[in-house]
């Protein structure tokens, strides 16, 4: 029985000891993604790690990673699957961005013109893509 992405991408977090999993339904908010994965990890060799497995284990399981960014600096890094976007972040990182309250602001399902949806996907900031 084959796992669904999301399933790999919880495992894989878990298996390298990501803290604070987190995952938001956008579907409603957005066109881009279905599901956005936030998780922590201790430091920047951990955050790398948790990123490299989740990308390492849904290859192996045939899905395809469309991008990767922060990995040089690996204080964020996000991993793009399409339909799925994972962050990996430190924990003084996310504490600033602070990606799932952005995510939990708006309070009807009316769709996001293209600059505030811009602005709240949270890719990396500049410099470290």
């Amino acid at each position: 029985m084959k796992k669904d992405l999301h399933e790999i991408i919880i495992s894989a977090l878990e298996d390298v000891k990501a803290q604070d999993i987190v995952s938001i339904d956008v579907t409603k908010l957005t066109g881009i993604m279905d599901t956005m994965v936030v998780a922590s990890g201790n430091s920047s060799r951990q955050v790398k790690s948790l990123a490299n497995n989740v990308a390492v284990d849904a290859k192996k399981a045939g899905f395809r990673v469309i991008g990767m960014e922060g990995d040089d600096v690996s204080e964020w890094i996000l991993v793009d699957f399409g339909d799925v976007i994972v962050h990996v972040m430190l924990p003084k990182t996310r504490a600033f961005y602070d990606l799932e309250k952005l995510w939990s602001l708006r309070p009807d399902d009316r769709p996001l013109n293209a600059e505030a949806e811009a602005a709240m996907l949270g890719s990396p900031p500049i410099g470290q893509d």
